[in-house]
């Protein structure tokens, strides 16, 4: 258990800090889920416009220090990929 001052303060803004971090987490991963069902549905309009929503949800994860920069950039590629590849 944390015995100073300060590092009671830090214990408080690391659970603040946790609690925030699952949030953005979930967001992001709620995100991809949804262009990943439109994408099994087929329907490569709902699935592009998924996508649309999802990638600035995993940039600002990305950018808040959730995820790093370069898996949510890789996120967002591959799911790109994957609805250019739909035929519609």
């Amino acid at each position: 258990m944390a015995n100073t001052k300060s590092a009671k303060k830090a214990a408080r803004q690391a659970v603040r800090r946790t609690e925030v971090n699952k949030a953005r987490t979930s967001r992001a991963r709620t995100a991809v889920r949804s262009v990943e069902e439109a994408i099994a549905a087929g329907n490569k309009d709902a699935a592009a416009k998924a996508l649309r929503e999802a990638a600035p949800v995993l940039a600002r994860t990305a950018q808040k220090g959730v995820l790093h920069k370069k898996t949510a950039s890789r996120k967002v590629s591959r799911l790109s990929a994957r609805v250019k590849a739909m035929s519609n």
